[in-house]
């Protein structure tokens, strides 16, 4: 206890007697970072200017240098370390490490007290907190590792009690809680050097707050309706505020609560819900082209809203002439025009459905690789997904449950894994008649071998699969810009990009897994 209070004290001084040595701008960002013995750790200070490329490293304070961004990679590889440009990374930490490291270039000074603690000890920095019976999510935690331009992690797994499991509950129990650790694992010259963060998962029984929330209607979600008739639409929202406030926006313009008015909307509110009822009172043709907003305003939160379009019942016909006529004029408008018609016109509720098969090499995808092909196409492009161990209720029988999957998507994506068995051979036919009777697209993603493999060692039913998809080639992480393109253009245009719908419409008018 007391060496951490002098470390703190030493960090102190040292802030001061940089800050006031006026070298270039001073941007200190003193920490305790903590790390197992014999795990990997990565420290890192701003990234040097163009006019500055070499960072220096010093420990406990010499003057010595104890690393340099230009230092040879014998160098590296004899001091077990890896440095690259505001990066150094022990990748076998021991108690000699345990210090004080300095990063230094004309940019910025870093100081940071490496903690080094015994493999025996674990340290509960990252707690979770879930209510029973919601949904719970563990999330391995991002400190001190390696960046993905740096080293590129081979693996992430999760553990209870020294079994592997999922990070994903759909009712969490109270059996539950517990310890669980999350190792990653990263691939250097042959090597494979891990790091292990220990989550206590704590279930409360108390009913969980409400997080102010719209409910209904779904962003960007599509309504038919008729010219000359009266809609009213519905916007559902969870809150226990009084002071929260649900309206419509039509445009950029307020709709007011006046019931004299030809479009207006009505409030009620009780102790856990509001709603805002939207009355059009004679649906016209400027309605089609105009997009609705529903909007949650609260003073504890951010602001929430969900947009809403309006169709013309029987529109898909016209729709269809209209993209024939295209057709011979510009290809490349034609293109988004299609993707327009399935977004605004199908009744899917999710735009790909992620299903693993199974393939007898190694090189199918990992855990890690499967979350970051999640992740990437939900936070970062938009596609709502429909994943089985998120979206199905717990109980539903497999083949059950895949079939419903590729009814509400667009298209099916599948995935090699050699970590899962996969779909049996009869579900795979059962897959294959579903997709041709119900004309789904079909993304077949393989690896360099099983490239090769597709050629007579998958079985069958597999084969048949292979042959009516569209194939995408994962060449390892991180995935070249060349693989998220191909991927993206094989499938349909994500959900929320119903808007384009609207700038269409104005312008013509006139592993298992």
């Amino acid at each position: 206890m007391h060496l951490k209070i002098n470390l703190f004290i030493i960090s102190i001084i040292i802030n001061v007697r940089f800050c006031s040595a006026g070298a270039g701008a001073c941007s200190l960002t003193p920490g305790i970072v903590n790390v197992r013995e014999g795990e990997i750790v990565a420290l890192s200070c701003d990234e040097p200017g163009d006019g500055d490329p070499v960072t220096l490293w010093k420990k406990d304070f010499e003057q010595e240098t104890y690393a340099q961004s230009n230092m040879s990679a014998a160098q590296q590889r004899q001091m077990g370390i890896m440095v690259h440009k505001n990066w150094l990374v022990i990748l076998n930490t021991s108690m000699n490490h345990q210090g004080n490291y300095t990063c230094q270039n004309e940019s910025s000074q870093s100081l940071f007290t490496l903690m080094v603690y015994s493999v025996y000890e674990d340290k509960y920095d990252y707690p979770k907190n879930c209510y029973k019976d919601q949904s719970c999510t563990l999330s391995c935690p991002e400190a001190n590792i390696p960046s993905a331009g740096i080293l590129n992690i081979t693996d992430l797994t999760w553990y209870k009690d020294s079994w592997p499991l999922k990070p994903y509950f759909q009712r969490v129990q109270e059996e539950d809680a517990g310890i669980y650790t999350c190792n990653r694992s990263y691939l250097y010259s042959g090597q494979t050097y891990n790091i292990t963060f220990v989550v206590p998962l704590t279930i409360k029984t108390e009913i969980p707050p409400i997080y102010a929330t719209i409910t209904s209607p779904r962003n960007n979600q599509v309504f038919s309706v008729e010219l000359g008739t009266t809609v009213v639409i519905d916007c559902v929202a969870d809150s226990d505020s009084s002071e929260d406030l649900l309206f419509w926006m039509r445009g950029q313009s307020f709709v007011e609560e006046n019931s004299t008015f030809p479009i207006f909307y009505n409030e009620t509110h009780d102790k856990q819900q509001m709603k805002a009822s939207l009355v059009i009172g004679k649906v016209s043709q400027e309605d089609l082209s105009t997009n609705y907003t529903c909007k949650l305003d609260s003073d504890n939160q951010p602001s929430i809203s969900v947009t809403i379009f309006l169709t013309q019942k029987g529109a898909p016909g016209f729709f269809k002439s209209y993209l024939c006529v295209y057709l011979e004029m510009n290809v490349v408008f034609v293109h988004v025009m299609i993707y327009c018609v399935v977004v605004c016109l199908d009744e899917k509720s999710y735009d790909a459905f992620l299903m693993c098969y199974k393939c007898d090499t190694d090189e199918g995808l990992h855990e890690a690789d499967r979350t970051l092909l999640e992740s990437t196409l939900e936070e970062k492009f938009g596609y709502s997904l429909c994943l089985c161990e998120r979206d199905v209720l717990p109980g539903e029988a497999a083949a059950e449950a895949v079939l419903a999957c590729i009814e509400q998507s667009r298209t099916v994506i599948l995935v090699p894994t050699s970590q899962y068995p996969g779909p049996e051979s009869s579900l795979l036919s059962a897959i294959h008649a579903a997709l041709v009777e119900k004309q789904t697209r079909l993304i077949f993603i393989n690896t360099k071998n099983t490239e090769t493999q597709k050629s007579g060692s998958f079985p069958e039913a597999l084969q048949l699969l292979s042959e009516m998809a569209e194939c995408v080639t994962w060449k390892g992480r991180p995935p070249s810009s060349s693989f998220w393109k191909k991927l993206r253009l094989h499938l349909p245009a994500a959900q929320r990009t119903k808007q384009t719908c609207l700038f269409l419409r104005e312008n013509h008018n006139d592993s298992i897994c």
